[in-house]
């Protein structure tokens, strides 16, 4: 083998001389920074600290404040009002001292003096429907948000309080050092919004024919905003899209309702057998053994039967909450309200429902075996879900609390379930549901990252809606065999991926300054982890490092770059090239078939050999032995036939493999009939592997994956050599559209001519 050696290395020493002498003819350029798509993401991530380690795991010094509540709220369903007086208990962990606390107060943005409607653009249309130009031009905007009556500390002593619109800034008595608590007061009222013409993520709607209202009740008292080792206090203002920042606490609530109400919301009901009747206590026993069909604690019956009068007396649901991040609640006396038990781990949670008569039967079919079934699956992506309940209610909208979330879907008045009706439903449930894990618990701030709890909320969606088809067949439409999810697939991002650059922004945005906010902050950060899942890392891989993520932030705030990191922590992966073009540029996958080229081997060298033997002070039969190659077709091809010159196995190459290799050894080493160079392009500036699937004349097919580092010495094409027994026939790029290619013309080879939209119309008719 000593002979293989030397001509190994003497030809890698001829070309290194031939590169050396070409570079000193070329006309010399100007130098340049690193713009090499594989360069490490240094610049953009945050240098690694003691709160936050260059693994992408919490540091030893990393710290989270608190914040604890007690509440007590009355509804006046009478007048859509909520008072609520409640005491704040903020304890300071961080090593800072802080002089001042900031409190959030949302419902601010619906105030008159309320920046919402003056940031956004926008002129007269000349056509709008008259609901519309009624509320723009001739009605008085409602009285909307808090009346804030009281700030003091728990002696009843005014603290110096200043409100910036949705913010309020509170002056401390004295600076809170480490460690340090400091309790204070708040009483407030507010008129609760008409949800449904109004807007909003949370409110009322009103049923006329019984003069009823749904509540859905959220971002309802004022709340503490949160301070970390990342950027103090986030207190960014709230214009109604960037949903919340918000620190863990306990929470105890009470709330007063109409005594014919039912109720439920963020953590357990403490005084069950109160609020109660015997049957519901009976019903709730049942229910708790029930695994496979949800148990009505309410009935469609009773709850026709309540919407028909109403009580004036009152009665107080009291709950109570642990390390949450925020609380929820629902109530109405039009409820249905149906229960089930899931295993999750060793221990049994409670998939919830409430839902008035409006949506059944598709609420009472499907609401709770799709929170049950969604929180198996998000368990097995992340970590078992930690709390007791998972409470789906009915409302026309999509938002999500811890232990609550508000879903639409109801059937048209005659009764019938459209199909897309049918899996929005359970679409939005299982989205919905799936945000008690990001991020009620993994716990990000959706004010400046959201795709971190939406993009990777979407991402687990997908996950969980095929899940959900396969456990329940029978959900899907006729002719379905999976859930149509929306959003996961690449195929489906393309359109988005396609447009007009002027209105597409980089995922690392702040979700309030982009274009197409749901393709920005659901649909491409979603797609981007499923392409990484099926494509680049594979599903064991990606799965035990996204689940390490999950474990090690629950319950904790973490950064974009805690994610990134811990992603290649966990892989061995080296990831950046991908972070760096699917989430901080607007780069678009294009990559093609160049050009194919049908090889042969010759034994009459050309001028490159002759040129190499000159340049090297060398005559060319003193050379090492070299295979040369010529393309079918070409010039020297058809002098090599001429010349009758062999073109398929070189003399000089069957030589040197009979002198440097036993009997035994040539056995194994093939002949190959067919030599192709296969030259590939990349008109998108994305980086992706290349998936290539080549088929041979026999009809037989073989699938390669080149790496996505295939390109890390030239962006714009590369080539790959390609020696087979048999006859390529075909050759396709990305098959089963896996990159989210924005052009599919120049995938294959011979190219694929497509008919026009007139000749399909044509030849359909």
């Amino acid at each position: 083998m000593k002979k293989l050696k030397y001509f190994l290395l003497s030809a890698f020493f001829i070309s290194v001389g031939v590169f050396a002498q070409e570079q000193e003819k070329a006309e010399r350029k100007p130098g340049h920074v690193n713009i090499n798509k594989f360069r490490q993401l240094y610049d953009e991530f945050a240098t690694p600290n003691m709160f936050r380690t260059g693994s992408g795991a919490p540091g030893p010094a990393y710290y989270q404040q608190q914040a604890d509540y007690k509440m007590d709220l009355e509804l006046d369903d009478e007048k859509a009002r909520l008072s609520g007086f409640e005491t704040i208990t903020y304890t300071n962990n961080s090593p800072d001292e802080l002089k001042f606390l900031w409190v959030q107060l949302d419902q601010n943005m619906r105030a008159k003096d309320s920046k919402t409607p003056l940031i956004e653009s926008g002129g007269t249309q000349k056509l709008q429907p008259a609901a519309n130009f009624s509320k723009n031009y001739m009605e008085e905007a409602p009285e909307r948000g808090f009346n804030i009556q009281q700030v003091s500390d728990v002696n009843g002593k005014p603290l110096p309080h200043m409100i910036n619109g949705t913010m309020m800034r509170i002056e401390l008595p004295k600076a809170m050092n480490t460690g340090d608590k400091f309790s204070f007061q708040i009483k407030w009222w507010y008129n609760i919004n008409n949800h449904v013409t109004e807007g909003g993520r949370s409110g009322f709607e009103y049923f006329p024919e019984t003069d009823n209202k749904i509540y859905v009740m959220a971002q309802f008292y004022p709340r503490m905003a949160v301070y970390n080792d990342v950027e103090g206090w986030q207190n960014a203002q709230f214009f109604g899209r960037d949903e919340f920042a918000l620190p863990f606490g306990n929470f105890e609530v009470n709330i007063t309702v109409p005594a014919d109400h039912v109720l439920d919301g963020t953590g357990r009901l403490m005084n069950r057998s109160e609020v109660f009747t015997k049957e519901m206590m009976k019903r709730y026993e049942k229910a708790k053994k029930s695994y496979d069909e949800p148990v009505e604690i309410i009935t469609q019956k009773e709850a026709e039967a309540a919407a028909k009068k109403k009580s004036k007396a009152k009665k107080t649901w009291k709950l109570y909450a642990e390390n949450v991040r925020d609380f929820g609640w629902a109530t109405s006396r039009k409820f249905i309200w149906d229960m089930m038990a899931v295993k999750i781990g060793n221990k049994d949670v409670m998939a919830v429902s409430m839902y008035p008569p409006e949506a059944n039967p598709l609420w009472g079919d499907w609401s709770t075996k799709t929170v049950a079934s969604t929180l198996i699956s998000y368990s097995r992506m992340t970590f078992d879900y930690p709390y007791h309940k998972a409470i789906s209610a009915n409302a026309p909208m999509g938002m999500e609390y811890p232990m609550i979330c508000y879903n639409y879907g109801r059937p048209n008045p005659d009764g019938t379930i459209p199909k897309r009706t049918r899996y929005g439903m359970q679409g939005v449930i299982i989205h919905e549901v799936g945000h008690n894990f990001f991020p009620m618990i993994v716990n990000s701030d959706e004010r400046q990252w959201t795709w971190m709890d939406e993009g990777l909320n979407t991402f687990v969606q997908y996950v969980a809606e095929l899940d959900f088809g396969e456990k329940y067949p029978e959900a899907l439409a006729e002719g379905d065999t999976v859930f149509p999810a929306r959003r996961g697939p690449a195929k489906n991002i393309v359109p988005y991926m396609s447009t007009d650059q002027d209105y597409l922004a980089p995922i690392m945005s702040k979700g309030l300054n982009t274009y197409q906010f749901g393709n920005n902050a659901y649909a491409k950060p979603a797609t981007g982890l499923n392409i990484l899942r099926e494509t680049i890392m594979g599903r064991e891989l990606f799965d035990y490092a996204f689940k390490e993520y999950a474990n090690r932030w629950k319950f904790k705030h973490p950064t974009p770059e805690d994610f990134f990191r811990t992603m290649e922590d966990a892989s061995a992966m080296d990831l950046d090239w991908f972070w760096r073009g699917w989430f901080y540029t607007t780069d678009w996958t294009d990559i093609g078939v160049k050009e194919v080229k049908k090889m042969y081997v010759t034994d009459a060298p050309k001028d490159i050999v002759e040129n190499i033997a000159s340049r090297n002070g060398m005559k060319v039969e003193d050379l090492p032995p070299l295979v040369y190659m010529v393309e079918e077709g070409s010039e020297e091809f058809n002098e090599a036939l001429r010349n009758k010159s062999t073109l398929e196995n070189a003399p000089t190459l069957k030589e040197y493999l009979m002198d440097n290799f036993t009997a035994e050894e040539r056995k194994n080493i093939k002949s190959p009939k067919y030599i192709y160079n296969v030259t590939f392009n990349k008109p998108g500036g994305l980086v992706m592997p290349i998936i290539v699937e080549y088929e041979y004349a026999d009809g037989t097919k073989k699938r390669e994956t080149y790496p996505a580092e295939i390109w890390r010495h030239n962006d714009s094409e590369v080539s790959k050599s390609i020696a087979s027994e048999k006859e390529i026939v075909s050759i396709k790029v990305d098959p089963d559209l896996e990159t989210a290619d924005i052009d599919t013309s120049n995938n294959s080879w011979p190219k694929e001519v497509k008919q026009s939209k007139f000749d399909q119309f044509k030849n359909k008719n």
